[in-house]
């Protein structure tokens, strides 16, 4: 498609100020058949948004993991991605047949300049993506689409690279970072009565003060945060979504932590909101 005439497709969705993004802390799949507090929360949060009336959602997950660059869902039709294993067959046959958005996921791949950006047809929702919206749009009637994340790259490219989707926003997308800021699945504990661990609380907390005073690049150089972050992120697919919250926003914008939870004793699940 030429980028002029992709441009008078994308004039036509209607403006509706600044979008908000997010960040949801997405824990195990089981979510998704859940009534608890997280979920409860997820609804709310939901509700809230529909209000804004969004045109689509751009989701960057932690369950789609690129090494050879970053590529965006031209996917029309989005199927349900149920990328895990060992659980009940009632989550198996958990379906979100939410319409995808080619045309907007095309303007993605135009504003980003800073490193080739691949159409891929195949990628639906993964489970960072549809278990969480399953409770946040359960009418499943605003259109959804994905962007990898090109796990070769450090923290600060992904800030960088959300950077240039602001314009996003101002067409009427809603864009969600889904992962994990503590994920450690090494010293999981699947008890819902588990007590989490110290340094779990502790580095859930830091990021959290980190986020209040802007100190980014402090999260982006999380390794020197001591043993509680090592702890936390053995690998860092689950913390990478954040940078694209933050990257999409501006700094002066208002933070908004709409859920903290330790689930499982080494998954955090603190959600927030900007704008």
């Amino acid at each position: 498609m030429e980028l002029n005439e992709l441009k008078k497709i994308t004039d036509n969705f209607k403006n509706t100020g600044k979008m908000p993004a997010l960040f949801i802390g997405h824990g195990s799949p089981m979510n998704a058949l859940y009534n608890n507090p997280f979920t409860q929360n997820l609804t709310a949060v939901g509700n809230s948004l529909k209000e804004i009336k969004p045109n689509a959602i751009l989701v960057v997950s932690a369950h789609w993991l690129t090494t050879n660059g970053t590529a965006v869902a031209v996917t029309p039709k989005p199927k349900t991605i149920h990328d895990f294993g060992g659980f009940p067959e009632e989550l198996f046959k958990q379906q979100y047949p939410a319409p995808g958005a080619p045309n907007l996921a095309l303007e993605t791949k135009q504003l980003i300049t800073s490193t080739i950006v691949h159409e891929d047809l195949r990628w639906g929702l993964d489970h960072g993506a549809w278990t969480v919206l399953v409770h946040m749009f359960p009418e499943a009637n605003i259109p959804v689409f994905e962007l990898s994340i090109d796990y070769t790259k450090p923290p600060e490219y992904h800030y960088n690279l959300a950077s240039e989707l602001k314009s996003l926003r101002k067409k009427g997308v809603i864009v969600i970072g889904s992962g994990n800021l503590v994920h450690n699945l090494y010293r999981v504990n699947f008890s819902d009565m588990a007590k989490p661990f110290e340094w779990a609380i502790e580095f859930d907390e830091v990021v959290k003060s980190k986020l209040i005073k802007k100190e980014y690049n402090d999260l982006m150089n999380y390794e020197a945060l001591g043993t509680s972050a090592l702890l936390s992120i053995p690998t860092n697919e689950h913390y990478l979504p954040m940078f694209y919250t933050l990257g999409i926003t501006d700094k002066d914008e208002e933070i908004r932590f709409t859920y903290e939870e330790i689930q499982n004793a080494s998954i955090s699940m603190r959600c927030f909101q900007i704008g």
